[in-house]
């Protein structure tokens, strides 16, 4: 799966407001896993792509499996951006308290 910042779906969408939001930790891993409010995300095949892609990363350096603050980076914000969907005061992703 390729990211293209013309064709970034709505789930996508979802994972970068998380992220720019301050609502996601990812393992330092070669293949990271992201988390939104302690919950694993549910589709980590996108969460890979976005990583590969270089519009996440994880904020500062920590042990393999590790969990670390998730970031954008500038062309995750540009992504968000370019496409009038920067993360929103309230996040549209719901809170897991919410889904339950």
């Amino acid at each position: 799966m390729t990211v293209d910042n013309e064709t970034l779906h709505p789930g996508q969408l979802a994972i970068l407001r998380a992220v720019a939001s301050g609502r996601a930790e990812i393992t330092c891993s070669c293949e990271p896993d992201l988390y939104v409010d302690g919950v694993p995300c549910c589709n980590q095949w996108v969460v890979h792509a976005l990583v590969r892609s270089g519009h996440v990363r994880a904020a500062r350096p920590g042990r393999i499996g590790q969990r670390v603050a998730a970031t954008l980076t500038a062309s995750g914000r540009s992504a968000l951006g370019a496409l009038g969907a920067v993360a929103p005061r309230h996040s549209p992703v719901p809170a897991a308290k919410e889904i339950a």
